[in-house]
This record gives structure tokens, C-alpha cells and sequence, in this order.
């Protein structure tokens, strides 16, 4: 029976052990994913929930628990959370000593656990204790492993642990390696991967030293690794407590951070600087604004997190009815009884609109059949064929009315039966498409269907965010996204970069008193996306070429000069 097929009993349900990886949610593996889909509950620290609850099923909800942690558990463990449907503790904290017997509780009634650890319960954690707690206790479990924060970290590090000479690699937990484990480590010249903390990466060192490594021994520290927060620093044994004070890394109230050091020739910085691929990202760890709904800003915000940024969506419009919804009742009727050739879609929140008003007939995309529709954009063709429909016309060069109109056929009574055109709209102008599908011969209904207001103001954390320099950049897809994001935040910082679709969104930027520094190539959310990351390049490189360390714009010194750059 395949580990998908494992039953829950009615008494005793059922435990998956799961790892998490490291910290990147990517990581994750496919049968973990598909645990977490079917789970009744998940027992995680809050840090493990932050990768997880995506894959968890709809509608569950966060309860936190007390602390809950073995007797003999190290200081500052984390403290767990219990996640389930009904949004009830799955257990009292008072029934629960330690994880062992929260994770078995849990499990009362039939229910699938899912407890998820970081990185591989195997070797990340002392979940084989709660394993043998839930045998004894006849729940049945299966262990689904995950990518070791010991292996992960130090990919993700560009510091690869073998090569083709090979090499015997070591695993050693500072916080409970003993005085021989030191002594074993330290007579090997095989590379040693250690556990340990920010603060006592220097005490590390010292073990090793004492025990016979040499202190000119190459070694990285990585925190937060795997993340866009990660950052790693190259040093040897002798002169990693230096480095780290130089950085300014040292002294921190953050010192107790985990850490994974690498100590060993496959460390050296000559090394790294070749395999560091992660970190090396154009646009990595950097804060990018995204004025746009997180329906318009999927895959724009996809691929920033594939250049190392960190996108942040925050909506500058919304999206209503419009105010007399016959126009358009009578329009998608007209659909229905064969009024229209085409029907043209200039946005996502039309076919939204759209489809909405379908559903409300009950109707479904089978209703264009014989129609041709027509998508100004990617972005919208995309919604359309998530509604089920391919659009038959899409601009080949660029993506807007006027790139619509370039493609559009002329009207022929011969081969078009039907000269009439629906076009659902905001309740702005379209007045370039309107006329152009005039000239070509159409006759059009240019329908409101939707209104578009100015959005809500974001949270004040954000707002701070954006005129206190939090934000590294920020891309901006049209004059109205201008407009809208200072009417409802305010004007972004100086230190932060600003990014512009055309020329007629960065005069309205200016005009705002911005300094525009990157502008898309052509009038496409994707290019501008290149467009940003080819200025983070560029940027990185400059650095590196001085000689400086590389940071990310809302690390600049307050006051600093920025130069104007359109790329």
C-alpha cells in the first residue's frame, strides 16, 4: 500500500512526519505537498507554518498553543503551533507535556497529522522520539524526508561539501558535541559542516583549532540560508571572529540566530565567488513594491522571486459594478443570441467582469462558442484560457490598444457575417480602440463593465514602509498606478529605485517629483521586470568593480546621492 493510501484508523488516525526543508518553500517535496493537501491538522513551529500553510487545505486556521517541549529539549526551542479546520487547539495545552503527546492527541478521532519539522526529521531534529512515543502508543505514522538544513544551506551558500577528489564530510551540532566529537573533527582534514548559533560561530572555531585545524582552514557562515534574507561570509578559523566585527554582524541581540558554517578547502572564498549562485541573484533579497492586485500580480510577482526579490502587492485600485448594470445584462445576452463577431478584452478585470456576469446567468465558456474573441495582452490572454477560452487574436508586437489595432482584421462583409464588436470595459475611456475599430469598418457597443475606484489606504506599516525607505524599489505599470499609490501612501523614498512601463507613466512620476531610474524597453509588465533586474545587475557589478560590498538600495546611507539611470 502506497504511503498516499495509508488509512486513518477511527481511533487512532494517523501521522506524517514531514520535513520542511530549510527555509525556501520551493524546496518542499512533491509528497510533501500532497500530505499537507490532505491533513486534518498540522503541529509546526511558526517558522515551518510560514513554508507550509500555502499547501495546507482551504479554510484552516492558526491556534497557538503554550509552549511545548520535551524536558530534555535545548534552551529556546521553538515554540509549537497546532493548525486545524475547526479553529480549536487539537489539544489543551495542559494535555500536552511535550510534542510527542500533543502530535498523539492530535491524531484522536481519525484525524491526519501532518507534523513538520525544518529541514529532515532525520537529521534535523529529535523527532524520533515523538516516532517511538506514537508506536508505542499504536498510532500508525510514515516519515515523508526533506532537504537537510546541513546539505541545503550550504548549496544554496555556493559551497559545495565533495568534489570529484572526494572527501569525508562531518556533521556536528556545536550546541551538543562533545569533547571527543571536537577531538575527532579537528584530527580530520575532511570538511566539517557545523550547527550553531551567530554569536558562537567564533567559539566553534576555537574547538576546532584547539583540537588541530589549522587557522589559516578556509570556513563560510551562512544565515538564514536558503532564503532572500540569506547572506554568508568567507573567512578562516583564526579570523572569523574579526570578520564578523568588521561587518558589523557582531555584537547583535540577534546573535542566538542558527547558523550553518562550513570549515574546509571547499570553502574558500575563490570558490565561492564562482558557485555563488543564489546570492548572486540580480534583484536578491531586494523589496519590490508591486502596486497591483495579487490577481493582476501573479506572475510579475513569480518573476521577481525568480531574480531574488521579495515582491510586495499592495492593490491602488478597486474594482466595482458599474453603477447601471442593464448596458452590460443586455450585452452578454447579446452574446448568447449571436449579436457579435467579436468581443475585445482590454484587461484581466474584464474578463473578471465578464465571467462573473456569465456565472450569474449560469452560463459557461461554451457561450463564445462562434465568436472570436480578442486579448490586448498576455496577462489578459491568460485569464481567458483560465476561463476556459483561447483567445484568437493577441497583439504580436506591443501589448495594447494600439498593438490590438495593428492586428485587427478589417471589416468584410464576405467572410464576416456579423459587423459588431463587444467591448467590455472599464468605466474610463477607450476612445483609440473605439475609433480604430470605427476605421476598420466595425460597429461597436462599448459597454462599463466594470468601475475602477481609487483603492483603500494599505496598512500603516506598509505606508511607513514606502516614504521611510523600506522598499528597494518599486515598478509602476501605468500613469493611474502613480497617481493612486501617492494619493493613498504617499511619495516613496529617495534611496528607492523607480521603475516605469513608457515614457507617459515616468512623466507622471516626475511630475510627482520622482526620479525615474529604470524604464521597460517596450510597454510590457514582464519587460519592466527585465528591465529592473538588468539595473540590479549592473548595479552589483559596479560594486563588486569598486570594491564594495554589495547592498540593496534601502541600505544606502540616508542623504546619499543617487544618480539617474534608465536602463
Amino acid at each position: 500500500m502506497s504511503p498516499t493510501a495509508f488509512p486513518a484508523g477511527p481511533e487512532h488516525g494517523h501521522v506524517t512526519f514531514l520535513g520542511a526543508g530549510p527555509g525556501d518553500p520551493g524546496l518542499l517535496t512533491l509528497r510533501a505537498v500532497e500530505a499537507l493537501s490532505h491533513a486534518d491538522v498540522l503541529v509546526a513551529e511558526h517558522d515551518v507554518l510560514d513554508v507550509i500553510r500555502t499547501h495546507a487545505r482551504q479554510g484552516v486556521s492558526v491556534v497557538p498553543t503554550e509552549a511545548v517541549s520535551s524536558p530534555d529539549a535545548l534552551p529556546g526551542a521553538p515554540q509549537l503551533t497546532v493548525v486545524d479546520g475547526a479553529s480549536t487547539p487539537a489539544v489543551p495545552p495542559a494535555a500536552a507535556p511535550d510534542a510527542a503527546h500533543l502530535v498523539m492527541e492530535a491524531a484522536r478521532g481519525g484525524r491526519r497529522v501532518v507534523r513538520a519539522v525544518a529541514g529532515d526529521p532525520g537529521l534535523d531534529t529529535d523527532a524520533a522520539e515523538e516516532m517511538l512515543a506514537c508506536a508505542a502508543a499504536g498510532v500508525p505514522f510514515e516519515v515523508v524526508p526533506g532537504v537537510a538544513t546541513a546539505t541545503g544551506v550550504p548549496a544554496y551558500a555556493g559551497v559545495p561539501l565533495r568534489d570529484a577528489h572526494g572527501a569525508d564530510v562531518r556533521f556536528v551540532d556545536a550546541r551538543t558535541a562533545t569533547d571527543r566529537c571536537w577531538t575527532e573533527v579537528g584530527a580530520s582534514d575532511g570538511t566539517v559542516v557545523v550547527s550553531t548559533s551567530l554569536d558562537s560561530v567564533a567559539a566553534a572555531a576555537a574547538e576546532l583549532v584547539s583540537a588541530g585545524r589549522k587557522p589559516d582552514t578556509p570556513l563560510t557562515v551562512t544565515v538564514a540560508g536558503t532564503t532572500t534574507r540569506q547572506r554568508t561570509w568567507a573567512a578562516t578559523l583564526g579570523t572569523i571572529a574579526q570578520t564578523l566585527k568588521q561587518a558589523k554582524v557582531l555584537p547583535s541581540p540577534e546573535g542566538g540566530r542558527p547558523v550553518i558554517a562550513v570549515v574546509g578547502e571547499r570553502s574558500a572564498a575563490a570558490r565561492r565567488d564562482q558557485l555563488s549562485w543564489f546570492e548572486s541573484k540580480p534583484l536578491f533579497g531586494w523589496k519590490v513594491l508591486v502596486p497591483r492586485t495579487k490577481e493582476q500580480a501573479a506572475s510579475l510577482s513569480d518573476q521577481l522571486r525568480s531574480y531574488g526579490a521579495v515582491p510586495h502587492e499592495v492593490p491602488t485600485i478597486a474594482v466595482e459594478p458599474p453603477r447601471t448594470p442593464q448596458q452590460m445584462e443586455r450585452a452578454v445576452k447579446g452574446l448568447v443570441t449571436g449579436r457579435y463577431e467579436w468581443i475585445a478584452f482590454t484587461s484581466v478585470n474584464a474578463v473578471k467582469a465578464v465571467r462573473e456576469k456569465f456565472e450569474e446567468y449560469g452560463l459557461d465558456a461554451r457561450a463564445f462558442a462562434g465568436i472570436k474573441v480578442a486579448a490586448v495582452g498576455e496577462q489578459t490572454a491568460s485569464a481567458l484560457i483560465a476561463f476556459g477560452v483561447k483567445p484568437d487574436l493577441v497583439p504580436s508586437g506591443e501589448q495594447s490598444a494600439a498593438g490590438l489595432l495593428e492586428d485587427w482584421p478589417p471589416y468584410d462583409p464576405v467572410f464576416d457575417p456579423i459587423d459588431r464588436v463587444f467591448l467590455p470595459r472599464a468605466d474610463i475611456a477607450t476612445e483609440t480602440l473605439v475609433a480604430g475599430l470605427i476605421e476598420l469598418g466595425w460597429e461597436v457597443d462599448d459597454v462599463t463593465a466594470y468601475r475602477t475606484v481609487r483603492a483603500s489606504p494599505p496598512p500603516a506599516d506598509t505606508r511607513e514602509a514606502i516614504k521611510g525607505g523600506g522598499f528597494d524599489a518599486v515598478l509602476f505599470t501605468s500613469s493611474s498606478t502613480v497617481r493612486n499609490l501617492v494619493g493613498i501612501a504617499g511619495k516613496p523614498h529617495n534611496v528607492t529605485v523607480i521603475a516605469c512601463i513608457g515614457p507617459a507613466t515616468a512623466k507622471t512620476a516626475e511630475e510627482h517629483g520622482l526620479r525615474v531610474d529604470v524604464m521597460a524597453p517596450e510597454p510590457s509588465v514582464h519587460k519592466l521586470a527585465e528591465a529592473l533586474a538588468a539595473f540590479g545587475m549592473k548595479r552589483r557589478a559596479s560594486a563588486l568593480e569598486a570594491g564594495d560590498p554589495v547592498t540593496r538600495p534601502s541600505e544606502r546611507r540616508p542623504g546619499a546621492r543617487r544618480r539617474r539611470t534608465t536602463t
